[in-house]
């Protein structure tokens, strides 16, 4: 059984500013992870260290600046391997600036928990940036959220 995790959130930025925080290693860690490795063509790796978590694989569908959508995975869990959930982010023009719609599919209900922290946290954080604003140090590389948080 799989799960499907979504959340939204409105940034004061146009789309191609936002796309931008998702195809920009230099960007992509200001709001999410510690390192990346983008290439951002479909089927480019996807390879993002987040506090000792590494997600791999790749950019399954790129439709500039709308659409990105990211096979995911994490390197060493065998709840969801590397490459074997989905991410689709959709970027939706509205007034004052974006709707960024995040949608993780294939999240079994163990990793489906952690995601729905996890995305809360760094949807926000992309939010700030993206926005123009600084969202500062991650607190979660040095007090990560445990099991019960």
């Amino acid at each position: 059984m799989s799960e499907v995790y979504r959340t939204a959130i409105t940034v004061r930025a146009p789309p191609e500013r936002v796309w931008e925080h998702f195809v920009r290693p230099e960007l992509l860690v200001r709001w999410m992870g510690d390192h990346a490795r983008l290439e951002a063509v479909e089927g480019g790796v996807f390879s993002v260290d987040i506090n000792g978590v590494l997600i791999r694989g790749h950019f399954a569908r790129l439709e500039h600046p709308r659409l990105l959508e990211v096979a995911w995975g994490e390197a060493g869990n065998a709840a969801m391997p590397p490459g074997t959930t989905r991410l689709v982010v959709r970027l939706v023009p509205v007034e004052g600036g974006t709707r960024v719609e995040l949608e993780h599919h294939g999240l079994v209900p163990s990793e489906g928990a952690k995601h729905a922290v996890g995305w809360v946290h760094f949807v926000a954080r992309l939010g700030v940036l993206a926005g123009g604003g600084d969202p500062g140090p991650d607190p979660w590389a040095s007090a990560p959220p445990t099991a019960a948080s």
